[in-house]
């Protein structure tokens, strides 16, 4: 399995675990606010980090990081994820899988063989808006609805979150994203911050000091934020903000 990026150390992506994060390449989404869009578009232009000097890195580091973060890109495109994930817990580490939800049976099966230990999957919008934003204007949510039903009902720790720019999203959507994840065990609203490789740009082929600069994607005010939060808050409790200044 092809690993075209790795964090040695973050204390944010995988909840109370000091961990790595390693990135897959290949998405089947199109997010336009994405900002790992030269992962999604061209993962054969990006370096890949040999599978030795992953885990020489990741034996030396035994009992200082105690988690590794899998994310993409979308890493369950890729049928060798079992056998990545095996050689990480035979070193003892706790595994957190980033998703789009979109591969159900894999998930499943990672779960069935112990080889989840927490899940964070991407709600990218209401589910009538979820095919504008995802970029898929053929997305059948489904196979969503199959990861959704199975996370909130088996015993694996998990989080749904949602980045939220302005441009693509509105109160509305929250009001039923709140009806759609009533009752979930963790859920957070992320707010949107542009890393540089934005996934709108990169298709456009263009910067943002161009011609005919692309229409700005930018972050919600905290207070715009606290109010969708006020929204979901009734039906998941849960419900938190994640990267703002509050």
């Amino acid at each position: 399995m092809l690993i075209h990026g790795m964090q040695k150390l973050t204390l944010l992506d995988y909840p109370e675990h000091l961990a790595a994060v390693l990135f897959t390449g290949s998405c089947n989404f199109r997010c336009p606010f994405c900002q790992n869009g030269s992962l999604v578009l061209a993962p054969g232009r990006e370096p890949v980090i040999p599978e030795e000097e992953i885990f020489s890195f990741l034996k030396k580091r035994r009992g200082i990081l105690t988690g590794v973060c899998i994310t993409g890109g979308e890493p369950t495109l890729y049928p060798d994820l079992p056998d990545l994930i095996r050689k990480i817990k035979a070193l003892g580490y706790q595994v957190k899988l980033d998703t789009n939800g979109t591969n159900p049976a894999m998930i499943k099966a990672l779960f069935e063989e112990g080889l989840l230990d927490y899940v964070a999957m991407d709600i990218k919008s209401s589910r009538q808006n979820y095919r504008k934003v995802s970029g898929c204007p053929v997305l059948s949510l489904d196979s969503l609805q199959e990861t959704i039903d199975f996370l909130t009902s088996s015993s694996v720790e998990y989080e749904f979150r949602t980045t939220v720019v302005k441009g693509l999203h509105e109160k509305e959507d929250f009001a039923d994203i709140a009806q759609w994840l009533a009752g979930a065990k963790r859920y957070f609203l992320q707010a949107y911050q542009d890393s540089g490789q934005i996934l709108l740009q990169m298709l456009a082929g263009k910067t943002a000091d161009s011609p005919s600069p692309l229409p700005k994607l930018e972050p919600f005010s905290p207070e715009e934020m606290e109010e969708f939060l006020s929204i979901l808050k009734p039906a998941i409790p849960s419900a938190r903000l994640r990267g703002t200044d509050r």
